[in-house]
């Protein structure tokens, strides 16, 4: 039962911690279906479900286990009592694309996304706003750590496209978030340097030994967990990292 002085938005973050723990425990085998039956705080959890998108499905694909039939009808409820907005940001609108397209693929039924006429462009949030005048790879880091739930094999493969383009940038917003001590940031971008190895691109930094060091120092959240979770079994599939690149070596230390 929530109590009476607790916030909505405090609900809404508590239900999210609480939804990325069973995906988190999906994940490592310790826990049942990512989508249990619905709470007594339904909204709250329905919020969660909405937050977390694409998420839901790591599981499903990293581990080969879908959500169950009850989950399915977790998302399209959501959907129904949260609908997208035209105007919502184009990172929202990017997740909830995302979320439709795996729903879909997994059995679920088709969900109501943002059309794409009332977008700047037919692919919203590609490309980072560098309107903030911040040199490049501080844009690209920017904007695409709000988004690591889209940093699953298939959940966006333009996004991917050039995120993977981009490594030696994400390589370098990764080091700044860790002089920062910001390891939340840290995190998620660890987990778009895990998918663009995985994609083939020859990592700027040890990614491997960024995650130890997040772990070890305090992620945080588990919503931080989780994308540290996610980065390794990506970093599981990924080519072996070549010997003797030295690229971390020489990687270009950003200004704190």
């Amino acid at each position: 039962m929530s109590e009476p002085d607790v916030s909505p938005q405090v609900q809404f973050s508590l239900a999210t911690e609480a939804l990325a723990g069973r995906v988190l425990g999906a994940l490592t085998g310790t826990q049942g279906p990512v989508l249990p039956a619905a709470p007594g705080d339904t909204k709250a959890y329905l919020a969660a479900v909405r937050v977390l998108g694409p998420d839901l499905y790591a599981p499903a694909l990293l581990c080969g286990t879908p959500l169950d039939p009850d989950g399915n009808e977790a998302v399209t409820e959501a959907f129904r009592v949260f609908p997208p907005s035209p105007a919502d940001p184009p990172a929202t609108v990017r997740r909830d694309r995302a979320t439709a397209g795996l729903h879909l693929r997994f059995g679920g039924d088709p969900l109501p996304v943002t059309p794409d006429s009332t977008d700047a462009s037919p692919s919203p949030g590609l490309l980072p706003d560098t309107r903030q005048g911040l040199p490049p790879w501080r844009a690209w880091s920017a904007h695409l750590a709000p988004l690591s739930a889209l940093a699953l094999p298939g959940a966006d493969d333009a996004l991917q496209t050039e995120a993977t383009r981009h490594s030696r940038a994400l390589a370098l917003g990764t080091t700044r978030a860790l002089l920062r001590r910001d390891h939340p940031t840290a995190a998620r971008l660890a987990r778009w340097l895990a998918l663009t190895e995985q994609r083939g691109a020859v990592p700027a930094l040890d990614t491997r030994a960024v995650l130890t060091h997040i772990d070890l120092c305090g992620g945080g959240s588990t919503r931080a967990r989780l994308d540290t979770a996610v980065a390794r079994l990506l970093l599981a599939t990924a080519a072996p990292r070549p010997e003797g690149n030295g690229a971390a070596e020489h990687q270009e230390r950003p200004p704190a």
